[in-house]
């Protein structure tokens, strides 16, 4: 089934309030996301990921909490992104 969905936000806006994982070229991060402009996204409470596990599971088999409130990940570094099941 085919559906058109129209509205003037872009995805990642519609994913704010969510935990969300970003896949980027170098690591994937996952957190809160609680902001997002033309050059960045923010996370609260970022966690790295640095080994997944199998892909099926609910949780990242190492996610490592980082030693701060907010990451800054820029737009361009993001080649993917989510909400976890």
């Amino acid at each position: 089934m085919r559906k058109i969905i129209e509205t003037d936000e872009k995805p990642l806006d519609l994913l704010i309030g969510e935990t969300v994982t970003l896949l980027c070229a170098a690591y994937f991060y996952t957190g809160k996301l609680t902001g997002v402009n033309d050059y960045c996204v923010e996370l609260e409470d970022p966690s790295i990921v640095y080994e997944t596990g199998k892909w099926d599971s609910p949780t990242w088999a190492d996610a490592q909490p980082l030693p701060t409130k907010h990451l800054y990940v820029t737009l361009g570094s993001i080649e993917g992104f989510g909400v976890l099941k």
